[in-house]
């Protein structure tokens, strides 16, 4: 996908103050048991196609609304993604800003998920 120049100067700006993980870090904490959460934030059609299993849904236009009830604790771990890792920098840059203190984007998003050939559910 295209993405504008000033899209691309505001993810970048998140990205500054944003933790970023990889799929195989994510996996690992699934093995190991460690407790975390997935969110998926693209939009309500992506998620209904596919998406990663385990997850919660989120999507970026209400997950500051919402995370409070999905996800009182703000330190537990938690992993967004979205298509590619920008529209989850800026939601992680967001909640950051919130308190939460424990906040990773997933670098590459759901096409590195797919490509890795992690877990998928399609409900």
């Amino acid at each position: 996908m295209q993405h504008s120049a000033k899209f691309l100067a505001i993810v970048n700006d998140a990205k500054t103050r944003v933790r970023e993980t990889t799929v195989a870090e994510v996996k690992n904490d699934r093995e190991a048991d460690i407790d975390h959460v997935l969110v998926d934030t693209r939009e309500d059609s992506e998620w209904n196609a596919a998406h990663a299993a385990g997850a919660i849904h989120l999507g970026k236009g209400i997950i500051e609304r919402d995370i409070e009830g999905a996800i009182p604790d703000a330190d537990r771990k938690i992993v967004l993604y979205c298509g590619g890792g920008y529209r989850s920098a800026l939601a992680a840059d967001a909640l950051q800003k919130m308190g939460y203190t424990n906040v990773f984007s997933l670098a590459g998003g759901w096409r590195a998920w797919k490509a890795a050939r992690m877990p998928v559910a399609d409900e």
